[in-house]
């Protein structure tokens, strides 16, 4: 699991998850571009990780900035080797109540930052005949969005299909691509709800509690090490048993 001379990006990497990858990445010898939109916080995250990591403040919903990303992470570090597809946003918002500004939102972050963020980063990845790209998908990708959160479902599906899309795609330069589809996570996503939906996701399944993220960062970190060499449009199911499939 070493990953001396690996350079990583993570979005949404100011908490939750993309922190979680970024600190147990970094601990392993990476150097890690931690990407938010929220430039304070991911300044917090790369001092907590350590001398070989550097924030950049990017919103990933715009094709035009998360291409000047990947030049500013290989002007740092000198190429680009790992991709963690981490930022999402998920308001709680019903069928009836959704506008087409809040959709184009989830739209954007969600499931166009993959595909623009991702093509930039492979072709960066080409010349070293090497990479790793993780997408972080969710349970609702695979059963539909509940709990207000229909078009969130929708992204987090399409980020499935992209993956194996991708895959196929840059399979000939060694570069992986693969998915992970997490349950509930202790994350703003989830702790924002209402306390009886967060009890209720957490009787659904066998385990009975939440994910830490941690959790979910191991399985990431795996995905994005030399170990996961015969895995590509893979999705890789981390729910405490919430799905079976």
């Amino acid at each position: 699991m070493s990953f001396e001379n690996r350079v990583a990006i993570v979005t949404g990497a100011a908490r939750g998850i993309g922190e979680a990858a970024v600190l147990r990445m970094s601990s392993e010898g990476a150097s890690v571009a931690v990407v938010d939109i929220d430039l304070d916080l991911a300044e917090s995250v790369a001092k907590a990780a350590g001398k070989n990591a550097a924030a950049f403040r990017c919103d990933v919903g715009k094709p035009a900035n998360v291409e000047q990303l990947v030049k500013d992470v290989v002007a740092r570090f000198g190429k680009v080797d790992i991709l963690v597809n981490n930022a999402a946003v998920c308001p709680r918002i019903s069928i009836e109540d959704m506008t087409e500004e809040r959709f184009d939102q989830m739209i954007n972050v969600n499931l166009k930052s993959v595909f623009f963020l991702s093509r930039a980063s492979a072709e960066a990845m080409k010349s070293g005949k090497w990479g790793r790209i993780v997408n972080i998908s969710s349970t609702a990708g695979r059963v539909g969005g509940i709990f207000n959160a229909t078009v969130y479902g929708a992204t987090k599906a399409g980020v499935l299909s992209m993956t194996k899309s991708f895959a196929r795609h840059y399979a000939p330069y060694n570069i992986l691509v693969n998915a992970v589809a997490p349950g509930a996570v202790e994350t703003r996503l989830i702790t924002m709800m209402a306390q009886e939906s967060i009890d209720n996701t957490i009787q659904a399944g066998p385990l009975k509690r939440l994910a830490d993220p941690d959790e979910i960062a191991n399985v990431i970190t795996y995905l994005c090490s030399d170990g996961a060499s015969w895995m590509t449009g893979a999705t890789v199911d981390v729910n405490g048993g919430t799905l079976m499939v």
